[in-house]
């Protein structure tokens, strides 16, 4: 019988491996960026026509390539990056494949200009996959890939782009990517003659994100800076009032390479549990540096996704970084019309095969890595201390507040508090003030300590002299037959007393204007009917413990003494997340002195 399998022709094969890695234009957009990366580039500048369909250019001011290696750098599975198979294992370039430039070349007209320090320039020109000229040029050092006509040579791939606009965005989003995880390069981005991106090099991520989307997006982040189990987090979160219901902004980098998780999304919103309203959705800039061999980047055709060899130390790491970010004074919300950029400090090594080194220079030889560059661009230095100081790191996040409550001996005394309206309460800091809604913070407090008696099993109650008899509707008998044990934790002792009435003998008393009766109908009744709160709740728990912490807590207008107020506002600094209620509203206000100080005229 004639023989039916047969091995393809290399044209054939570098299409069907486009097929895989060059999707729309914006793949070509994100492929030849990470390769000037790759390169040490410290500039790189990207041009659209028509939304990369007919013309994309991409030049940086990187290493370049001599002669020979320009021309290998066509041919399939030829690459720099990686020469042993152990190699796979620690990855630190974007590209290890060698996949992407023949790739590209075989739907397109591609044109490859490029030139070592020192050396003479090559230019190439390739049409379908064939190699159509070689020529010597002169240039600077650097790369510059113009790719023209893609899918030319493949039609149905060519129906199946977007508009021009949409297939803007997707490469503006690319590149965003990529200039989030490499600080200290400049980029820009032209679309049909008119600029989209002009990037300078960044001294630090928020001043980055203030370039991207302005100083109002970046001044409403709280900085993530964690270390657990030999797994680094570091990175930028909304906080609490300023998340939003609509689209919000999710980028995972691993190593400085970006990444897609729908589920450590999950995680990282996980985080924010009780501090926003339900249905809210944060925004996330997270960093993870994990030991060396921890990550596999071999696992997706275009590398949009990472396998983590212990997947649920990532997860918990990931909570608790965003979680202690949220526990930080600075996720509280604030008065201040120019509030200051979020700042990550110098945190410990990061797990790279590569020393630290200086900024990178315009000079080939010498040049950091690409890693080495984003792990110095990432942070800002640390303050440096006399002899005879400590430094206040931002991590330290309840310093003032904390101060206040509970005074060291020979420090200055403790600031005064004062009640406003009955409703809120001033409490000066080193900083500024914060004010302070009663409800709230008390809210807060009675979430805490009623999950904790949930959890330990439970708290006596204080016995009534004349216990109180209520009658319950049948939506309400049935609550109170599911809930009953949990309320007996909570500390209400509750008996059946024939058909749909219950009395009760003992319970908890949270402040001395506590309404026990009032408290429990309001508890039945949203319970009954359901809520936005109870709807936020994960699990029974939290329903029990943030409708009886809403329904108990001090009200706004309850006047209270000195000694009161101290107790709440130790009480509420002694919480886990002190800066926000059940509800996901603010338990505290900042206002800064700076801000103050700008509002009198005392400085601009």
């Amino acid at each position: 019988m004639p023989r039916r399998i047969h091995i393809l022709p290399d044209s054939l094969v570098n299409q069907i491996a486009a097929g895989e890695v060059v999707e729309r234009p914006a793949s070509v957009v994100k492929e030849l960026v990470e390769n000037a990366l790759d390169a040490r580039a410290t500039r790189v500048e990207v041009s659209l026509q028509n939304g990369g369909k007919t013309e994309i250019r991409v030049a940086d001011d990187g290493l370049g390539m001599g002669r020979e290696d320009a021309l290998l750098s066509l041919d399939r599975h030829a690459t720099s990056k990686i020469a042993r198979p152990e190699d796979l294992a620690s990855v630190t370039t974007f590209g290890f494949r060698g996949e992407a430039l023949p790739s590209i070349a075989a739907v397109s007209r591609l044109v490859l200009e490029t030139a070592e320090p020192g050396g003479v320039g090559t230019r190439i020109r390739v049409v379908g996959g064939r190699i159509q000229s070689v020529e010597e040029c002169a240039r600077q050092p650097g790369t510059t890939v113009v790719v023209r006509n893609l899918f030319f040579n493949v039609p149905a791939r060519a129906k199946f782009l977007r508009s021009a606009s949409t297939e803007t965005r997707a490469a503006t989003e690319a590149l965003t990517n990529l200039a989030l995880s490499n600080l200290s390069v400049a980029f820009r981005l032209e679309s049909n003659g008119r600029v989209l991106m002009d990037l300078p090099p960044a001294p630090d991520l928020a001043s980055r994100v203030a370039e991207l989307w302005g100083d109002d997006v970046a001044a409403r982040l709280v900085a993530v800076q964690a270390q657990r189990d030999g797994i680094t987090v570091a990175g930028l979160v909304d906080r609490p009032d300023a998340t939003l219901t609509g689209p919000r902004r999710v980028h995972f980098f691993v190593g400085g390479r970006p990444f897609r998780d729908r589920g450590l999304a999950l995680v990282a919103e996980r985080a924010y549990a009780t501090t926003i309203p339900h249905g809210a959705r944060p925004s996330l800039l997270l960093y993870i540096d994990v030991p060396p061999g921890g990550v596999d980047v071999n696992v997706h055709p275009t590398k949009a996704e990472v396998r983590f060899r212990d997947r649920l130390a990532v997860e918990a790491a990931v909570e608790a970084a965003v979680r202690a970010a949220l526990a930080s004074l600075d996720s509280a919300a604030t008065l201040d019309a120019r509030p200051p950029l979020p700042q990550l400090r110098t945190p410990r090594p990061v797990h790279t095969a590569r020393g630290p080194s200086s900024a990178p220079s315009r000079a080939g030889a010498g040049r950091p890595g690409r890693q080495d560059a984003w792990q110095l661009a990432f942070f800002v230095p640390a303050p440096v201390a006399a002899a005879n100081e400590t430094v206040e790191e931002p991590g330290d996040n309840r310093d003032d507040a904390q101060a206040a409550a509970a005074p060291e001996p020979g420090m200055r005394p403790r600031p005064s508090l004062w009640q406003v309206h009955d409703t809120y309460i001033l409490a000066e800091t080193r900083s500024g003030l914060l004010i302070i809604d009663q409800h709230s913070a008390h809210e807060r407090v009675l979430f805490e300590e009623t999950m904790r008696r949930l959890t330990d099993g439970g708290a006596v109650g204080q016995r009534l002299l004349f216990p109180i008899t209520l009658r319950l509707s049948p939506a309400e008998q049935a609550i109170i037959d599911d809930i009953q044990p949990f309320l007996a934790r909570a500390g209400f002792e509750i008996e059946a007393f024939g058909g749909r009435t219950i009395i009760v003998h003992a319970v908890p008393q949270p402040h001395p204007h506590f309404d026990p009766e009032r408290c429990l109908r309001e508890m039945l009744a949203e319970l009954a009917t359901g809520s936005e709160l109870t709807r936020a709740a994960r699990n029974q728990h939290e329903r029990i413990a943030m409708t009886f912490a809403c329904k108990a807590a001090i009200k706004a207008g309850q006047p209270l003494s000195e000694a009161e107020m101290h107790e709440l506002f130790d009480r509420l600094f002694a919480t886990e997340l002190p800066s926000h209620d059940v509800h996901g509203r603010p338990t505290i206000v900042r206002l800064s002195l700076q801000e103050l100080e700008r509002r009198f005229g005392r400085h601009g």
